[in-house]
């Protein structure tokens, strides 16, 4: 049996020519994490994957350890994991996507399933305003799109028929987004008789999907302002806002299995690392997977 730590820090000696101080901080880093993961021997942490370091690392977080420790930390479980990988002893590093974390692990804030459900039941679909919502909150959760796309949407990119929506993103660039059943279905209503009945006969100047009792175009400061009333009518603990939808969509695909590239495609993140930070936000789940599947759990 080898002791990966000890030819780690030869590593560190010989081919890094490391200060002993760094030697010593990155070693007491990694028999932390072995101590956490309850491993007997560092032969066990090469089987780590990536969902428990990420784990691990928000599990320093909420216990209180600084941004700059948990990146400290971070660095050293990506240089063990680098030498681990480089030298053979493993063939995938779980650590090579973590780079969200290291700019301190900022957690958004997201709605469960069930505080979705509650959010998006609260419009009054019998006023035309209402249904306008209602469709907004639909939409903007079956796509995750960011709230200025959603307002600059115009009517022609909603495509009902091939059921999907182009969007024009950061940098001018334009990811058609598919919908699903019950956006479409608000949607079609919408566009068809509340749209109409919201611009009062006024000539259709603006062509955004969404548009005000007034028959001007939704800003994103007046949605902002929807959302959060939404939020305290509904009677959420948490200050409801557009983003915190966006992170909730992408939260509950990835927890629902969804691979991490197909979420980065439909939230337009250009770097899939800006993606990888909703992998770690439910914690429960993973460590119930962890404590099923690991040998030692």
């Amino acid at each position: 049996m080898f002791d990966y730590l000890a030819l780690f820090e030869e590593y560190l000696t010989v081919e890094l020519g490391l200060a002993q101080n760094t030697r010593l901080a990155y070693l007491r880093d990694l028999r932390l994490l072995q101590k956490t993961f309850n491993f007997k021997s560092s032969e066990e942490l090469l089987g780590v994957n990536r969902q428990q370091l990420l784990a691990y690392l928000v599990q320093l977080r909420q216990a209180g350890r600084s941004a700059s420790t948990v990146a400290r930390k971070l660095a050293s479980i990506k240089a063990f994991y680098r030498f681990l990988t480089a030298e053979r002893y493993i063939r995938r590093n779980p650590a090579e996507v973590l780079e969200a974390a290291n700019r301190g692990l900022h957690l958004p804030k997201v709605l469960s399933v069930a505080e979705v459900d509650t959010l998006l039941d609260t419009p009054n679909l019998g006023t035309p305003d209402g249904y306008r919502d209602k469709t907004m909150l639909e939409v903007l959760y079956a796509t995750g799109m960011r709230v200025s796309e959603l307002v600059n949407v115009p009517l022609k990119n909603v495509d009902l028929k091939m059921e999907y929506v182009i969007v024009m993103g950061k940098g001018s660039k334009e990811r058609m987004l598919p919908l699903g059943r019950t956006a479409l279905r608000y949607l079609e209503h919408y566009i068809s008789v509340v749209r109409p009945q919201l611009l009062h006969g006024k000539p259709d100047s603006s062509k955004a999907l969404f548009v005000t009792g007034w028959g001007g175009p939704m800003t994103r400061e007046r949605f902002y302002e929807i959302i959060v009333a939404y939020g305290q009518s509904a009677g959420l603990s948490k200050r409801v806002t557009p983003h915190m939808l966006r992170h909730s969509f992408a939260t509950h695909l990835l927890n629902n299995g969804t691979d991490l590239r197909v979420v980065q495609e439909l939230l337009g993140h250009a770097d899939i690392s800006t993606t990888q930070i909703y992998t770690h936000l439910d914690i429960e789940r993973l460590r119930e997977v962890y404590d099923k599947t690991h040998p030692r759990a």
